[in-house]
């Protein structure tokens, strides 16, 4: 996934890892309180912003309730979408 490790969940983007940083796709409605939580920032690899994923920081999901809530997030979203 753009240089990194993606977790796939029925052939849609879930999660994962681009060099320390946690990937997680959002709920559409979600995406802007996803990035208000700490350690969250806008998935911008190009110079724009991709909407529907942010980039989480180590910091943001260094216990395993953070990192669960977020993987937790990304699941709730591609399980809502048709299979590919």
């Amino acid at each position: 996934m753009v240089g990194g490790l993606a977790f796939m969940v029925n052939g849609h983007r879930c999660c994962g890892i681009v060099g320390k940083d946690l990937v997680v796709r959002t709920v559409p409605h979600a995406y802007r309180g996803a990035l208000s939580q700490p350690h969250a920032r806008p998935m911008d690899f190009t110079g724009r912003p991709m909407r529907g994923f942010v980039y989480v920081g180590p910091r943001g999901y260094r216990a395993t309730p953070m990192l669960r809530s977020w993987i937790q997030q990304g699941l709730r979203f591609v399980q809502s979408l048709p299979p590919k």
